[in-house]
């Protein structure tokens, strides 16, 4: 009797009018035809463009010249410039996202030790960064560190360093930014999750005489793996595709391009030489180097996952 009672609870599932596996995806249907219309279209039009040469001329209402098939994308990866860029932006990406990963979650376990008021000063002051424009505060940014009027080198006593002059410095600038504006949302998130741990499995941690450093890559990274995984694959998309703090605070990619991401690169090419076709290959290699990145990324959790 109790072993044919899950088949028999199965079977009823199934023919129940609300348990039919098609149930969830009527649900579903609105939502995955707004986000049809809003993703799949233009990453359509943007892989067919890459196959055309396609310059001001299409742009104004022509017709493509010429089909080109992969003549943009052969002429992209011999071009050695776009592996610098490329190599600059997944080291400058990968900094980024360590960097915000421990801002926001140090910040996270900061939360949980002290007190009310202090703790929703740091939240508002947090949430104030998120909401602000990229634009307002890369600007921002850039005059804190302005080399004539900016309050950090009078206070480190470096006189007209120029920040933005040199390719690293650059880049650690825009780096701190990008940082200072997407940590919230990790810390919030990690927060959320921290609190949801039961408070008894981090009391037996601590009796047991673990440092908070242990508990936190013992008890509590484990624990909010779920949670980790989605503001890490969220944070390298953000920072693969960063492009307004470096097209305003390094005045379009730096001197002699100098400070190249492939956003700004993909802008260049498309906009600022009229060769959409190539700045849309540019974007479709970005895609399909995301998409590798999370499938790769979600890959190796779930192995983790089995074998634990």
């Amino acid at each position: 009797m109790s072993g044919s009672a899950p088949r028999d609870f199965r079977s009823a599932a199934r023919n129940h009018p609300g348990g039919g596996s098609w149930t969830p995806w009527l649900y579903l249907a609105p939502a995955l035809v707004v986000l049809g219309g809003l993703l799949l279209y233009p990453i359509y039009q943007l892989g067919l463009i890459s196959f055309f040469r396609y310059t001001q001329a299409q742009v104004s209402g022509g017709e493509p010249t010429s089909f080109e098939g992969f003549g943009n994308y052969a002429e992209l990866f011999g071009d050695s410039q776009f592996w610098q860029v490329l190599l600059a932006t997944v080291l400058f990406a990968a900094a980024c996202v360590g960097a915000t990963l421990a801002v926001g979650c140090a910040l996270a376990v900061l939360l949980t030790r002290v007190r009310a008021v202090p703790r929703l000063a740091l939240m508002l002051a947090a949430l104030g960064a998120w909401a602000t424009p990229a634009v307002t505060g890369s600007t921002v940014w850039l005059f804190l560190f302005d080399p004539d009027f900016g309050p950090v080198n009078r206070l480190l006593g470096l006189g007209d360093h120029s920040w933005t002059y040199g390719r690293y410095s650059a880049f650690l600038l825009v780096l701190l930014e990008v940082v200072w504006c997407s940590f919230p949302f990790v810390m919030v998130t990690v927060y959320a999750g921290i609190r949801a741990v039961p408070a008894e499995v981090l009391e037996a941690a601590a009796l047991d005489g673990a440092s908070q450093w242990r508990i936190w890559r013992s008890v509590l990274a484990p624990m909010l793996r779920p949670i980790l995984t989605v503001v890490t694959i969220q944070s390298v998309i953000w920072d693969f595709k960063v492009f307004t703090q470096i097209y305003v605070m390094t005045n379009g990619g730096g001197i002699a391009g100098q400070n190249l991401v492939l956003n700004v690169y993909a802008y260049q090419k498309a906009f600022a030489s009229s060769q959409y076709g190539l700045g849309s290959a540019i974007g479709v290699v970005m895609l399909l180097i995301l998409l590798a990145v999370t499938l790769g990324y979600l890959r190796s959790l779930r192995r983790q996952g089995e074998e634990l």
